[in-house]
């Protein structure tokens, strides 16, 4: 059986408020061909379908275009576990009719195991696959709440909880595979960061707890598991080194930190004795680009970039020794008139001069919050013709919460 393991689509997401409905579109439009042109038989979604709990109109036709298309495809089953930027009971709403679709979808943990038991039938009726349908695991679902309990207690009940769902999950997949042929295959699904997991600065992942603490360790998963798709972190990568236990990481770069990392969906073939699976590369569908240094590195890799045609959304982080306080203004008639975009731009040099002010004579105890805020504008090179409006603004929100 061949399938699919994608996670992490955050339909809806914005980059510094572009949005990129082109590109999940562009995604959808390949993913939908790849799956036909491979023959696959089962899409399972491991989480993070949304980019947030209300996804607003475009971002759901997306999502129910695509269901309709891979429904009529060759692929035969989908399987779609919440992650925890999904709206639990959204992704509920539809179930009952996605279901005469072959679209399985679990929202939320449940007290019965079986509903988390997905069976996969090929077309004459025979399974072929027990997929364990775990979504994201909020701590309501796994543990109880005592009083007097210290950072730690909580985190290891957390991490007991999580284990017994799974063991519990899986035991009941156990069973119903020994009503059935005993070599039918089974597979999880998880959204949850693992111990020694790895994510990149800006890449989107929300650590949930501090420190280490709610990271899962690998044992937490049952022997009886032949396939393990994770979700959650951003970054493709085996959960200790294992070929069955991954995360396949986001179809598209979350931010310009992972715009150099290459994104991929894991194509898995699993049979009686033995389960292979190959990365695909995610085509770039839009190209992202931090450009670091001088003005003088800074212009010229703008110029190549110009050169080539390229039409990429750019991030520029000035590092020079000279004080630019016009960069902004240097940018805009650099890309002026190109498919160039720059979406955001870090002085340092600036941050530091406003920065030493503080260490050398001011603290904030010496400010107060109109302070802070012209200080913020100051960083931010905002033009004067804005900052009438922004500081009204600033004052009426000032006031609105005071009072």
């Amino acid at each position: 059986m061949k399938i699919i393991h994608t996670s992490d689509w955050h339909i809806g997401h914005s980059l510094y408020g572009r949005k990129r409905y082109d590109e999940f579109e562009a995604f959808f439009k390949w993913l939908a061909e790849l799956i036909e042109r491979e023959g696959v038989d089962a899409l399972l979604v491991a989480g993070d379908v949304f980019d947030n709990s209300a996804p607003g109109n475009r971002a759901q036709e997306l999502y129910y275009r695509f269901l309709w298309r891979v429904a009529s495809s060759t692929c035969r089953h989908v399987v779609i576990t919440a992650g925890n930027h999904d709206s639990p009971y959204l992704l509920n709403a539809p179930r009952e009719l996605l279901r005469a679709l072959n679209v399985h979808v679990v929202g939320y943990a449940t007290e019965l195991p079986e509903q988390e038991v997905i069976v996969l039938t090929d077309p004459s009726g025979v399974a072929e696959l027990i997929v364990c349908a775990v979504p994201y695991l909020r701590e309501r679902d796994v543990r109880t709440v005592d009083s007097g309990e210290s950072v730690q207690d909580k985190h290891q009940k957390l991490v007991e909880g999580i284990s017994v769902h799974y063991n519990v999950v899986c035991q009941r997949a156990v069973q119903i595979r020994s009503t059935l042929d005993s070599t039918v295959p089974i597979v999880a699904m998880g959204h949850l960061f693992t111990s020694g997991g790895r994510c990149v600065d800006g890449d989107g992942v929300r650590q949930l707890y501090i420190g280490t603490l709610a990271q899962i360790g690998a044992g937490v998963f049952p022997s009886s598991i032949d396939y393990l798709a994770l979700g959650h972190l951003h970054v493709p990568q085996k959960l200790e080194g294992s070929e069955t236990r991954r995360y396949c990481g986001s179809p598209l770069s979350m931010g310009f930190s992972s715009a150099m990392q290459d994104n991929y969906v894991l194509s898995v073939e699993i049979g009686t004795n033995r389960t292979t699976v190959s990365s695909i590369p995610v085509p770039r569908f839009q190209a992202l680009e931090c450009i670091c240094g001088d003005w003088k590195t800074i212009n010229r890799r703008i110029d190549e970039l110009k050169a080539e045609g390229s039409k990429a959304w750019l991030e520029v982080v000035y590092e020079g020794d000279e004080l630019v306080s016009d960069l902004r203004q240097r940018l805009e008639g650099a890309v002026n008139g190109t498919g160039l975009e720059v979406l955001r731009i870090k002085n340092n040099r600036l941050i530091e001069r406003t920065m030493k002010r503080f260490v050398t004579g001011e603290t904030l105890d010496d400010l107060d919050e109109y302070d802070v805020f012209t200080r913020c504008l100051d960083a931010h090179e905002v033009p004067d013709v804005q900052r009438q409006e922004l500081l009204s603004t600033y004052r009426e929100a000032v006031t609105a919460i005071t009072l």
